[in-house]
């Protein structure tokens, strides 16, 4: 019983770790970067060709998050499926709100950009 509690705590906590390693990054994009938050604005800002790199939470709808992607190809955006839902994207941004869809278009003193670039290139 013991050995079955320690594994599950284990594995429970291996996963939140391998989760979690994108959040602090965007809360220090939130602190000292510029970005913009929602749907709506996400696309004028891809539109625009301002967004760097867009977060999808894992829970918005496939039609949006397929218009979304059709957007950043064409405005050669990079797309990071977050692995939360909209409620843990709320939280990693420091909101106690709902986001779907996060558009970053300057870093700050974050590497979020870098090494989104990175694992895109290992892809």
């Amino acid at each position: 019983l013991v050995c079955v509690v320690l594994f599950t705590m284990a594995v429970t906590a291996g996963k939140k770790k391998k989760d979690s390693g994108i959040n602090p990054k965007i809360s220090l994009v939130m602190k000292s970067g510029k970005y913009t938050l929602g749907y709506k604005t996400t696309l004028k800002s891809l539109r625009g060709g301002k967004s760097k790199l867009i977060l999808i939470a894992s829970n918005c709808p496939p039609l949006r998050k397929s218009e979304l992607e059709y957007y950043a190809m064409l405005s050669k955006t990079m797309v990071h499926h977050y692995a939360g839902t909209n409620i843990d994207l709320g939280t990693a941004c420091g909101r106690y709100y709902r986001i779907g869809v996060l558009s970053i278009s300057d870093a700050g003193d974050s590497d979020i950009l870098k090494t989104e670039a990175e694992g895109a290139a290992a892809k």
